[in-house]
C-alpha cells in the first residue's frame, strides 16, 4: 500500500440481489427477466418492484417503479413475490463472509455494506487482490456476484461499484479520484437528489467538474448547508468513517391498498394496525421515539405528511394511534380516495437511556402489557392477539 492509501474503503453491492437468488433457487429463471415486487395482477397491480434482474433492465424495469408500470413494460416478465426469510439467510452469509476481510463493516441494507480495510489490507497482498478475493469468496460460498468499489472514502467508493455492475471491480486510488470523478454527471454524487440536480442544471452545472469549479460562495447562497456538501464531494472530500453498528433513526410502516379508499373507518383501522406494526418493532429493539410521521398518498400519486413531536418518548401502540389519528383528522374531508398510507416514529432513544419521569410511571403498566402481546403473538401468531379494531384493515 502506497503513502497516498492513508484509508482503504470497500464498498460491497450484491448484483440485483432478490432476482439472482431467485434465479439461482430456480435454475429454469436463469437468462430470463425475472421482476421481484407485488403481485402485477395482469398489469393493475398496486405495488412497486423490490428488484429486477438485468435481463429485465433493457425493457426499461428498475426497481420502486409502481408494478403496474413494470407490467406494461415487460408482460411477459417472471413476476416473484418476495421470499424475506430466503434472501435474510443469503444476507447472512454475505456479512459472515465480509468479517473474514475486517471486523470493520457498515451494513448499509440486506445486500450492501462498507468496510474498512485499511488495517487488513496487506494480509491480501495489495487493494487489487483484496477486492478480487471478496469477490471470489462470496461467489464461491452463495453463488451469487457483488459489485465492489475501492477508493480513500466512502462517498468515492460507492460511485465506483456501481461503475462496472454486473460483477465488477473498480478500483480508484487516491491520485486518480479527481479525474474520475469529474467526467461523472452530478446525478452520480451523494446526496444530489433530483430536485438538487434540476436546481443545478439551472446554474449550468451537469458535470462533477462544473461542479468543481463553480464558486463555493454561490452554491451556499443558492443550495444553503448543502452547496458545502456538494462541492465537498465533487473534490472527493468524504472524511465520514465505516461505522460498524449504526444506531437506527426511526421506524415505519406503510401500506398500499389494493383499491383506492375514502372510507374513514377502513383507513383508522389501517392506521391502528400500522401503528401496532411500528411500536412492536420499537419495542423489539428496545427504542422509544417522540416524533410520529403519518404519510398519505392519493390516488393521482399526491402525497402528504405530518409529524408532531411528543414531550416524552413512546413506543406504545396507543400513543402513536391517537397521534396519528388525529393528524389524519387534520386533512378534512377527504376529496380524493387514499393509495397508500404510513406510519413512522423518529427522534429515537435506546429505551434503557431514556429517563424515568412521572409519564414513565404512570405509562410503565401499558408498556409491561404490551410487552407481554408481543410475546404471546410471537409465540402464537397475530391471527388471534390484536386490537379488534385493525381486523378490518386486515381483510
Amino acid at each position: 500500500m502506497t503513502p497516498d492509501w492513508r484509508k482503504v474503503i470497500a464498498h460491497v453491492d450484491m448484483d440485483a440481489f432478490f432476482a439472482a437468488i431467485e434465479q439461482l433457487e430456480h435454475p429454469e429463471l436463469r437468462g430470463k427477466p425475472v421482476i421481484v415486487g407485488a403481485d402485477p395482477r395482469g398489469g393493475r397491480g398496486r405495488g412497486v418492484v423490490s428488484t429486477a434482474s438485468y435481463e429485465a433492465r433493457p425493457y426499461g424495469v428498475h426497481s420502486a417503479m409502481p408494478i403496474s408500470r413494470a407490467y406494461q413494460l415487460c408482460p411477459h416478465g417472471i413476476y416473484r413475490k418476495p421470499d424475506g426469510a430466503l434472501y435474510a439467510s443469503y444476507s447472512r452469509k454475505i456479512f459472515a463472509i465480509l468479517e473474514e476481510f475486517t471486523p470493520l463493516i457498515q451494513v448499509v441494507s440486506v445486500d450492501e455494506a462498507f468496510l474498512d480495510v485499511s488495517g487488513s489490507v496487506h494480509l491480501f497482498g495489495g487493494v487489487a487482490k483484496l477486492g478480487a478475493a471478496i469477490k471470489a469468496r462470496i461467489h464461491a460460498v452463495t453463488g451469487l456476484t457483488a459489485s465492489v468499489g475501492i477508493s480513500n472514502s466512502k462517498s468515492v467508493a460507492k460511485i465506483a461499484s456501481d461503475y462496472q455492475k454486473p460483477d465488477g471491480l473498480t478500483i480508484i486510488p487516491p491520485e486518480a479520484v479527481q479525474d474520475f470523478l469529474d467526467a461523472l454527471p452530478v446525478t452520480k454524487l451523494w446526496g444530489a437528489g433530483k430536485k438538487t440536480v434540476e436546481n443545478l442544471a439551472r446554474l449550468g452545472i451537469v458535470t462533477v467538474r462544473q461542479l468543481r469549479e463553480y464558486p463555493l460562495e454561490v452554491l451556499e447562497k443558492k443550495f444553503g448547508k448543502m452547496g458545502p456538501h456538494l462541492h465537498r464531494m465533487a473534490r472527493g472530500i468524504d472524511e465520514r468513517e465505516v461505522v460498524e453498528r449504526e444506531a437506527i433513526k426511526s421506524v415505519s410502516h406503510e401500506t398500499t391498498f389494493g383499491e383506492d379508499h375514502n372510507d374513514r373507518e377502513l383507513l383508522n383501522s389501517t392506521l391502528l394496525y400500522l401503528a401496532e406494526k411500528v411500536s412492536t418493532r420499537l419495542r423489539k429493539k428496545d427504542y422509544r421515539g417522540k416524533t410520529i410521521h403519518l404519510k398519505l398518498r392519493f390516488e393521482d400519486f399526491s402525497t402528504f405528511t405530518r409529524n408532531k413531536t411528543l414531550a416524552h418518548p413512546t413506543n406504545l401502540t396507543e400513543d402513536i394511534y391517537k397521534v396519528c389519528k388525529a393528524l389524519f383528522e387534520q386533512f378534512g374531508e377527504l376529496k380524493k380516495p387514499v393509495r397508500l398510507i404510513g406510519v413512522g416514529v423518529s427522534h429515537l432513544v435506546a429505551e434503557a437511556g431514556s429517563q424515568t419521569s412521572l409519564w414513565d410511571v404512570e405509562n410503565q403498566r401499558k408498556a409491561v402489557l404490551e410487552k407481554v402481546m408481543d410475546q404471546l403473538q410471537e409465540k402464537f401468531g397475530k391471527a388471534g392477539l390484536t386490537h379488534a379494531e385493525t381486523l378490518t384493515a386486515r381483510k
